[in-house]
């Protein structure tokens, strides 16, 4: 497994992560430890979740069954960078979410608790909140970092403009900043190209992208059950996925490991999130990192799918 710098920073991470979200509501505690021990065993050192994690077992339920593995072996808590991240509701409390500084401190300390560590490495504001002043919101990292709780702060799902601003009031104040911006981002969903990925790397900020294979619709027909990836294509986009299979066949590559080099060949790119479900679905995966597409196969990629436009300046004038 390769790695690369975390943003700016010196951290080393796996260009895998391993998301979570399905640990738990839909993947069992006994096979969710079989991917981990996985992860582990194939290099993967990047392990993401976040507090709301847990569907119908309830929020912070994923968290926990984290902290289960963790303390199965406390030697694999240092060998995995720990994220979560922080916004969600997590009661009917009206203060019981978003990013005010008192909710961060106490969602920081109930994660803290769940996963049974003394630290996160990487807190991650799950999403912006436009109520909450960025002072406040450095105030409460600040607090967190001085406390030995947190290591570096990154964004989830923020607009260019937002880092930017988040990051050039963190410099105004001598501090680091967003580290990175975990983003929407694959084939079918471009849009991150237009600014969120160059503001990120005009600000040194790492990009961790989520959902690689845009809900299963990357993954290539034979993974899907008959008919489901027909229904999940009423965008229009099934033309575009036959055009990606066959380019795929002609590769002798399955789909999702085509989908997911695709992501570590673009620039400023630090890791994809992989969340599978299944076992057998994280070890087909794991060859991606390794396939090198040539540039003719790129392109190709970009006439099957288009990027938006000539970022960051699509729409200047």
């Amino acid at each position: 497994m390769k790695h690369r710098r975390l943003g700016r920073t010196a951290l080393q991470v796996s260009e895998l992560c391993l998301g979570t979200m399905n640990f738990g509501p839909l993947t069992t505690r006994e096979e969710s430890f079989d991917i981990l021990n996985d992860a582990i065993g194939a290099g993967v050192n990047f392990v993401d979740t976040a507090d709301q994690y847990g569907g119908r077992l309830g929020v912070g339920a994923t968290e926990s069954l984290l902290g289960e593995w963790l303390a199965e072996d406390r030697s694999r808590r240092d060998r995995i960078v720990l994220a979560t991240k922080v916004h969600e509701p997590m009661s009917e409390d009206i203060n019981d979410r978003g990013l005010s500084a008192r909710h961060i401190q106490r969602a920081c300390d109930a994660s803290l608790k769940r996963l049974g560590v003394d630290h996160i490495d990487l807190y991650q504001m799950h999403h912006i909140d436009r109520a909450a002043p960025p002072e406040e919101i450095w105030q409460a990292m600040d607090r967190l970092i001085a406390q030995g709780k947190i290591t570096y702060v990154g964004s989830s799902n923020f607009p260019g403009w937002a880092i930017a601003r988040f990051n050039e009031r963190a410099a105004a104040s001598h501090r680091l900043g967003l580290v990175c911006e975990q983003s929407l981002y694959n084939l079918l969903e471009r849009r991150a190209e237009l600014e969120v990925l160059p503001a990120c790397r005009a600000y040194g900020v790492g990009v961790i992208a989520w959902s690689p294979l845009a809900g299963g619709r990357l993954a290539g027909a034979s993974t899907e059950p008959s008919g489901r990836r027909a229904s999940l294509s009423a965008d229009g986009s099934a033309g575009r996925l036959s055009d990606f299979d066959a380019l795929c066949d002609s590769l002798g590559q399955p789909p999702g490991v085509v989908a997911v080099a695709w992501l570590l060949h673009q620039p400023g790119m630090t890791s994809a999130i992989v969340g599978p479900r299944r076992r057998e679905q994280f070890a087909s995966l794991l060859k991606a990192p390794d396939l090198v597409l040539e540039d003719a196969v790129l392109s190709r990629l970009d006439a099957i799918f288009p990027p938006c436009g000539p970022a960051p300046e699509a729409y200047a004038w």
